[in-house]
């Protein structure tokens, strides 16, 4: 009997251990939201000249050392950094760092310049520039590559100063535009409405910077340091403060606007259990009913304690974001009841969509079509 009883103890202690390791598997599962900062110029690039002696490379540093201090509070981030310091760093490897990453955002931050006393804040994400402005704007940063070893290698004989080299630059970011004009937006929301700035706003053109990148990523022209007062905004512990707290809340909001229903937790079995529902089948030929409960940019295990223990999880990836899926049914009156438990579960904002030969299509059209 005593055997026994060990024995019983030892195999609930293995269970308890096996549980306790597939529960850090699942936290490890989640992953970080993983936000590669950018500070502008460095080294023996220090950015765009101003009479007061503004140096662009120092001010961008201090803004993304404290953007990066602040999201740092949030456990479920990660920052990293391409420079924390005052050094030279090749455009190419800047993105090499962040795709290394696999990082969810790329965040580039720096100054402007005029020769006249122009000023506000605008954002970029890589497109074709669409006047002289924007190309200008571009040039002035891409002319840094030229500081670099070998740059007609590393960068297939780019030439920031030929418009034709722009051309197909977009092709890689395509996927993850409407992601990065959405964190701009954002940026520069915080920027006019809060802060008050001019808004110059959302704005694309050639950045080689954000060309090297494969995820969502902007890069912030914080304003002009050639501008006597906004100049000394920038280069105040005031300004910067202000600036930075502006992009940590930018970041924070896009977060959750992309990681729609996506907990960090691990999953604990609850005593809610799937009711039937009283209301006729309603099934319609050739489509599809399912439940959307989440999207993120990141690609989740389709595993219940991913999903607060939900089974039947599917995935597609729609425009550079993953979109999560809960139950499959040709019944109408069955996939209300999986949205009625999923609620239930917290996905409180879940709702049907439908497909027809394996398309989406608005689900009033589909219930358009004669039910069974």
């Amino acid at each position: 009997m005593k055997t026994k009883s060990v024995l019983y103890i030892l195999s609930i202690m293995f269970v308890l251990s096996l549980t306790n390791m597939v529960s850090l598997y699942a936290q490890d599962a989640s992953n970080k939201f993983i936000v590669v900062l950018d500070a502008g110029h460095g080294g023996k690039d220090p950015g765009k000249p101003s009479k007061e002696g503004y140096k662009e490379k120092d001010i961008a540093l201090k803004i993304v050392l404290e953007v990066g201090k602040e999201l740092e509070k949030n456990p479920d981030i990660k920052v990293v950094y391409t420079r924390t310091k005052d050094v030279f760093v090749d455009l190419f490897v800047r993105g090499k760092i962040a795709n290394e990453a696999k990082a969810d955002l790329f965040v580039s931050v720096h100054c402007n310049a005029h020769h006249t006393q122009a000023y506000g804040s605008e954002t970029y994400v890589l497109g074709i520039h669409r006047n002289d402005t924007n190309f200008n704007v571009a040039k002035a940063e891409n002319e840094v590559i030229y500081l670099e070893d070998d740059y007609e290698k590393n960068y297939d004989g780019f030439n920031p100063d030929s418009p034709g080299s722009y051309i197909g630059l977009t092709l890689m970011q395509e996927e993850y535009l409407d992601q990065s004009i959405l964190l701009a937006s954002l940026v520069q929301n915080n920027f006019t409405n809060i802060l008050k700035r001019k808004n110059r706003g959302v704005k694309q053109a050639g950045f080689i910077v954000l060309h090297q990148t494969i995820m969502p990523s902007i890069l912030i022209e914080a304003g002009f340091i050639t501008n006597k007062n906004e100049g000394a905004y920038l280069n105040s512990k005031k300004g910067q403060h202000e600036i930075s707290t502006a992009i940590k809340n930018a970041v924070l909001d896009y977060k959750k606007a992309i990681y729609q229903n996506i907990d960090d937790f691990v999953y604990q079995e609850s005593e809610t259990q799937m009711t039937e529902d009283a209301e006729p089948d309603e099934i319609y030929n050739n489509i599809v009913f399912k439940v959307q409960i989440a999207a993120s940019s990141k690609e989740i295990e389709l595993k219940p304690y991913n999903f607060k223990g939900l089974e039947d999880i599917s995935r597609d990836k729609i425009n550079g974001l993953y979109k999560y899926y809960y139950g499959y049914t040709s019944n109408y009156s069955k996939i209300k009841n999986f949205q009625t438990y999923a609620k239930t579960k917290g996905y409180s904002s879940s709702f049907i969509v439908a497909y027809k030969d394996g398309e989406i299509i608005p689900l009033d059209e589909a219930l358009k079509s004669t039910a069974n």
